[in-house]
């Protein structure tokens, strides 16, 4: 049988180290999957939805840094990998997108199903490019793969689906991927941060997720400054653990001890990190920050020095110009602020006997205690984030994956099954709103039909909570948030998956348990607390103002009793 286009397609992918791609098929990329039948040397993952197949693949190319693979059909197809292209993107993965296109005499024609997917990916994307000829295609596509690994982002190439299925007497090419570079700053940089250093007081460091894979240097360059370690949330998972020098999160859903620490220091010193949140920087100290990307340095607040280096590199080249600091003052404050701050929120992780109330902070402690050394966790964006960030310890061998930058609902079922297809001996928990697992409940049954034993615990409060909460610091009453839920375990037990239904907080222990140690896909829907307050580390007067507004509005619309259960769901006795 003559090599078409799509053979040379597939085993180029192959080449390149893809294992699995990510799609629902149509008939624009039936030459391409009809190839990969054949082939046998790729898996295809038939998703319910191609926004899922593109959070799947994101979550793949996050946990193994490699290129993962999504594809959709054309016009609409492709149309739904876009939100999650554009998570990946700001993730900063890399991932490859197929995206079929019309027959290509009919392109600019009004033709059915016709969109213009090269402009519609350019925002999302390194590198979009349309093949229009088949002598194109091994270029094109060697291309997109270089880019997005070189770019840690997405490419996307857009095929007719008539070119895939043309002969073609091109091979794959002999060298297809880059090694990614070591990038060290130049001598004269590393001596202006090394006076910055020596001459402060009071250091603290920001640590995000550039720092990945170099946790033993960042915590002997915290000794060496007594400085403490404050994370974003995409920092939680390679500098909290083991780390005596970490003091928690900053931002919204950050802690006190961590705004504390960095608005009490004279100098800043950000490692890989794009933190967006301005009003959590300091306004009087000086800044230095070491990025790869020359676009992130100075991108958030006013700094003294940017160097464009890797975080590894520049911390190795960078210890021995350092002075060993011997006043522990500002570390010591921050650590003790950090004490206080724990011992508050685990107060609140508590399943007490006779409460009739299981508070989502108790779920996510408990699923941190039972789950595996090496579980992944996932989380949907909104209040399931903020418990994640708060609750779940990581130790260097688990994994957390949210969006955290795009910030879209219903990705943690969907990262989830990319981490399950990925590491299919390693437990998989997905830590899910209603909100977000119904808006994308169609690849539930994706867990069954491709036997992935993803764990999902649904935190089932009725609500879409994040909003609610932002309605009411904002002094606005909320409405347009309910949601009414089906039994989401029964719902599951239909489709053949095992399912419990918890309502008291005594039975969620064992729930979970089983669930865990089900041999398959399993579900927990938690029936949690609605009026859970998510605070802030540090709340202003004009956000007082506004959520003393909210309660005032709310009385006058006849909702004293929402009032009288927010102020219980929120005390401990």
């Amino acid at each position: 049988m003559p090599q078409t286009i799509a053979d040379l397609m597939a085993e180029t992918l192959h080449a390149a180290g893809v294992r699995r791609i990510y799609g629902v098929a149509g008939d624009s990329l039936n030459g391409f999957t009809d190839s990969l039948r054949r082939q046998k040397t790729i898996d295809w993952m038939h998703m319910r939805h191609e926004e899922a197949a593109a959070f799947a693949a994101g979550a793949e190319a996050h946990l193994t840094g490699q290129l993962a693979v999504c594809a959709g059909s054309c016009g609409p197809g492709n149309l739904h990998l876009i939100n999650g292209l554009f998570d990946c993107q700001r993730s900063r993965v890399p991932v490859l997108a197929i995206a079929a296109h019309i027959p290509s005499a009919e392109i600019g024609s009004s033709y059915f199903q016709e969109t213009h997917p090269d402009k519609l990916f350019a925002e999302c994307a390194h590198y979009v490019e349309l093949v229009s000829n088949p002598d194109h295609m091994a270029r094109i596509l060697e291309k997109a793969i270089r880019v997005a690994v070189a770019e840690r982002g997405v490419a996307v190439v857009v095929i007719p689906g008539d070119i895939a299925l043309k002969t073609t007497a091109m091979k794959v090419a002999p060298w297809l991927l880059p090694a990614l570079p070591v990038m060290q700053p130049g001598a004269a940089e590393l001596e202006k941060l090394a006076k910055l250093l020596n001459d402060a007081q009071r250091v603290t460091m920001l640590c995000g997720a550039g720092c990945a894979g170099q946790h033993d240097a960042i915590v002997e360059l915290a000794r060496l400054l007594n400085a403490p370690i404050v994370h974003p949330l995409r920092g939680k998972e390679h500098v909290e653990y083991d780390n005596p020098f970490d003091v928690g999160m900053t931002g919204f859903i950050g802690f006190p001890s961590g705004y504390k620490a960095m608005m009490n220091c004279d100098t800043l010193l950000m490692l890989g990190t794009d933190f967006p949140y301005r009003q959590f920087y300091p306004e009087n100290a000086k800044v230095a920050q070491v990025d790869l990307r020359a676009e992130s340095l100075g991108n958030r607040c006013r700094i003294d020095l940017g160097i464009i280096g890797d975080v590894g590199a520049t911390v190795a080249a960078l210890l021995p110009k350092l002075k060993a600091k011997t006043d522990r003052a500002h570390l010591d404050d921050a650590l003790d602020d950090y004490r206080r701050a724990r011992a508050d929120l685990d107060k609140l992780a508590e399943g007490r006997p006779g409460s009739g109330k299981i508070h989502p902070q108790y779920v996510s402690r408990l699923a941190s205690e039972l789950a595996a050394e090496d579980a992944i966790f996932t989380c949907d964006v909104g209040t399931p984030t903020v418990w994640a960030a708060r609750y779940l310890k990581m130790n260097g061998k688990r994994r957390l994956i949210g969006s955290f930058n795009h910030g879209s609902m219903a990705n943690a079922l969907l990262q989830a099954i990319g981490a399950q297809a990925t590491y299919p001996g390693r437990q998989v928990i997905s830590m899910s709103g209603d909100g977000g697992f119904s808006m994308m409940m169609g690849d539930f049954i994706s867990l069954s039909q491709l036997g992935l034993p993803v764990k999902v615990i649904v935190l089932n409060n009725g609500t879409l909570g994040f909003v609610e909460l932002e309605m009411k610091a904002s002094g606005f009453v909320d409405t347009a948030v309910d949601l009414k839920n089906p039994d989401f375990a029964a719902m599951a037990q239909a489709m053949g998956i095992h399912g419990t239904r918890v309502e008291d907080p005594q039975a969620l222990e064992s729930a979970l348990r089983a669930a865990f140690a089900h041999d398959g896909p399993a579900l927990v829907d938690v029936v949690s607390a609605r009026q859970e307050l998510v605070m802030p580390p540090t709340t202003t007067v004009a956000e007082a103002y506004h959520f003393s507004l909210f309660t005032m509005k709310a009385v006058l619309d006849g909702r004293a009793s929402e009032i009288i259960d927010l102020a219980l769901t929120n005390v401990r006795r």
